[in-house]
Formats: structure tokens, sequence, C-alpha cells
């Protein structure tokens, strides 16, 4: 990936978009920004509280991501792809990153207490972290949780995306809200449905 190929691909010259962007690096970084911040803007109006029970913003969030993905798969692949050879995000892109990984664990908080995992001091630490950094009231099981339904989550999408379940879960929509259902019960929300 070139600034020059760039160009290339929209007819410009490469003098064009070297006004607006000093390397393929900053480019990059700006797609991504944009990219987190689109999405974020989509899940936070989707997980919003009001009236909903917990559950069904659960439901409604995740069905947003899914879409989201599905109506923009490169932009998908460019946050939760594979990484770009030569490329290492700036702090700039945590922010907007952090914004989405929050609009979906919100709705933790409405959530039973996860249990009383065994959580190794190291762990417990990065979780307190990243419950600190998502502004998250929580404790260090709630946030593993979070944090793993979310990686069950993008790693379904990604799965769909990339072509692996065709000829077995094509399309996937009932596998999808299997897992969105089975990842509200491990999250405590799923008894909220009154």
């Amino acid at each position: 990936m070139s600034l020059r190929a760039i160009a290339r691909e929209l007819n410009l010259v490469s003098s064009a978009i070297y006004r607006y962007f000093a390397s393929r690096d900053e480019l990059i970084t700006a797609l991504i920004i944009d990219a987190y911040n689109d999405l974020a803007d989509v899940l936070d109006a989707a997980a919003e509280r009001d009236r909903r029970t917990p559950v069904r913003r659960w439901r409604e969030t995740c069905l947003a991501l899914r879409s989201w993905a599905s109506e923009q798969p490169h932009r998908f692949g460019l946050i939760f792809g594979t990484s770009i050879p030569g490329y290492h995000a700036p702090q700039t892109t945590v922010a907007p990153a952090a914004r989405v990984y929050r609009a979906l664990s919100i709705i933790s908080l409405d959530s039973e207490p996860a249990g009383d995992l065994t959580i190794g001091r190291e762990l417990r630490g990065q979780l307190t972290t990243a419950a600190t950094g998502l502004e998250l009231d929580v404790d260090e099981p709630t946030m593993l949780a979070a944090i793993s339904a979310f990686s069950r989550i993008i790693g379904v999408i990604t799965l769909e995306l990339g072509g692996h379940f065709v000829g077995t879960f094509e399309p996937a929509d009932h596998l999808y809200a299997a897992l969105v259902e089975r990842e509200a019960k491990l999250l405590g929300i799923a008894g909220h449905e009154r």
C-alpha cells in the first residue's frame, strides 16, 4: 500500500494526496480513526440506555455491529483484520478504538456479578486498567466476561466476512443470533428479559 498507488486508483496525481497526508501511515491512521468513530457512533446509538431491557439492548447492539461490518467489510477489516505490514498504530487510535469496546461493554453494567473467578495478579491489573480506560465501574470478572464476549462476537463476524462459513453456516444469521444469546447468558444479562 502506497500513497502513489492510492492516487492512481483514485485517478489523482500523487501530489494531491500528499497535500493532505504526509505519509502512507498518516493516511492509514486517518482511515482507522474514521472507521472506529463511525462504528462507535452506530454502536452508541444501539446501546443507549432507554426503556429496553439490557438483553434487548445487547441484541440490537450486536446486530448493529454485524450490519455495519457487512455493509463495510473493508473498514471492518482495517480495524479488526490482519495488521498492515510496517504500520504501527499511534496513540491517537486508542480513544476511538476504546469507544467501540465501551459501546459493547457498557451493557455489562446491567449484569449480575460474574462470579468469583481465579484471576492472576497481572491479568487483574490489566482488567482494572481496561475498565478504567473504558470508564466502566465493573469488577475484574465482569470486565473479563465483557472482553471475552467482545472477542467472540468480533471473531464470528471476522470468520463470516472471510468466507469461512461457506457450505456450513451460510447465511450465518442463526449462528450469530445463537452466539449473541449465549454471550448474553455468560454476561449475566439474559435474565433481564421482562
